[in-house]
This record gives structure tokens, sequence and C-alpha cells, in this order.
């Protein structure tokens, strides 16, 4: 490898590292939503599977059934946590052309 071809990997590797920035603040600033329960439990979530919200019907709101709530937030999160990673596996594929390069991995 030359010199020259060192150079040009150099500037693809700040290339790359500069889109991945981008791409870490473009998921930053998304949102998701996953809903449970006909919608009476929601969360947001961002790209980064950080929870930035979680609203709750008071309908569903049952001290006698705390279990049923419990799975509904659960179920709610789950949805949004799926809902991210399918976003990051999308901005992912855009950044690398959708080759799968191995270790190559969000940061998150």
């Amino acid at each position: 490898m030359g010199k020259g071809d060192l150079g040009g990997m150099m500037r693809q590797v700040q290339q790359m590292q500069a889109k991945m920035a981008e791409m870490q603040q473009k998921l930053e600033m998304a949102t998701v939503e996953g809903s449970a329960g006909g919608g009476v439990v929601k969360v947001v979530a961002n790209g980064k599977n950080e929870i930035l919200k979680i609203t709750i019907d008071p309908e569903v709101v049952n001290k006698d059934d705390v279990e049923m709530l419990q799975d509904l937030v659960l179920a709610a999160i789950n949805q949004a946590h799926e809902k991210a990673q399918a976003m990051q596996a999308e901005q992912m594929s855009g950044l690398t052309g959708g080759l799968n390069i191995p270790g190559l991995n969000l940061p998150f």
C-alpha cells in the first residue's frame, strides 16, 4: 500500500466517522412510539433506545390489578425498543450502503 492509498483510506475513515456522528445525532432526535392495550399505555423513545415519555390512561389504573398495568407498560416499552432498533438498523444500512461490516457496531 503506497502513501497515496493510506491518505485516501484515512479520508474515508474520517468521512465515515463524520457520518456516524451525524447518524447518532439524528437517532437521538428521532422518536418512536410503542403502545399496548389499544393505546392505553404509550411509550416514546428516541433512536438511541432512551425512554423519553410514558403515558398511562387513568382508566387502566386499578390498584387491584397492578400486574396487568405492569404487563402493559412492559409491552409498550418492548415495542418502542424494537422500533428504535429497526430505526438504528435502517440508519446503519444507509451509512454502510447495505453492507454488513463485522465489528462496526453502533456505540449505544
